[in-house]
């Protein structure tokens, strides 16, 4: 079964990356700051793509959560009372 846990780490190359914990493999996001951004950031670029993976998540999420409520509308739509 694949780990459910995931960690952020710091690629050899400077990017920041998601990736399962104690798995090998591709990440599942790679995020890559330009050099102006790793001058304003400095030592906070690890916060800062934690919330942005955080973002993303909670933004998944909700998607996820309205694909349900438009797929049970259809199906809403799809029934007829006499």
């Amino acid at each position: 079964m694949p780990s459910l846990l995931f960690e952020i780490v710091e690629l050899p190359n400077g990017d920041v990356a998601l990736q399962r914990a104690d798995e090998e493999g591709e990440p599942l996001v790679t995020i890559h700051f330009s050099e102006e951004s790793n001058f304003h950031l400095k030592s906070s670029k690890i916060e800062v793509a934690r919330a942005m993976v955080q973002a993303g998540l909670e933004a998944a999420s909700e998607l996820a959560e309205d694909d349900e409520v438009t797929e049970v509308s259809v199906e809403a739509e799809d029934v007829k009372i006499h």
